[in-house]
């Protein structure tokens, strides 16, 4: 029962940490975090198949030559890093969304090292910006703290 003055439904009342399902706010967190959920997880596996793309082509060779891995080989250890990293999104998106944010400025820095991919780092920029957006609505959803569970409170 919703009292005169009251601008809380039952529902809040009820259920005050639980968000609403028409909250815009909400809505875009569940977008952005699922976004940040499949994607990693898809390309990080097609990593190892290589159906949707031929990843090694997009390895800088200043990056690759030093190492001491074939370029596909690097390209298995990078789909391990993005599974991780979308695992990590899914069950503490306040954590997983800073680490997929970096992992995009390495992508594209990669990118850049790479003559004719320019088009590709402009768009995991806008990728990058979204993973920050998607960690500052964590910061309202997501009620550990960030390095949880390193650091309590």
């Amino acid at each position: 029962m919703v009292t005169i003055g009251s601008h809380r439904s039952r529902n809040e009342t009820e259920h005050p940490t639980r968000p609403l399902r028409d909250d815009a706010t909400f809505q875009a967190y569940a977008v952005l975090r699922t976004a940040f959920v499949v994607a990693p997880v898809v390309f990080g596996l097609d990593k190892f198949t290589n159906i949707l793309v031929q990843w090694d082509r997009y390895l800088a060779p200043a990056l690759s030559q030093p190492l001491p891995f074939s370029p596909q080989q690097t390209m298995y250890a990078v789909g391990v890093i993005e599974v991780v990293a979308g695992l990590v999104v899914a069950f503490h998106p306040r954590l997983g969304a800073l680490v997929v944010a970096a992992w995009l400025g390495g992508i594209i820095l990669n990118l850049l090292l790479l003559q004719g991919f320019y088009d590709v780092a402009l768009r995991d920029f806008g990728l990058l910006m979204a993973a920050v957006a998607l960690q500052r609505l964590a910061t309202r959803f997501d009620p550990r703290a960030t390095l949880w569970p390193l650091r309590r409170g």
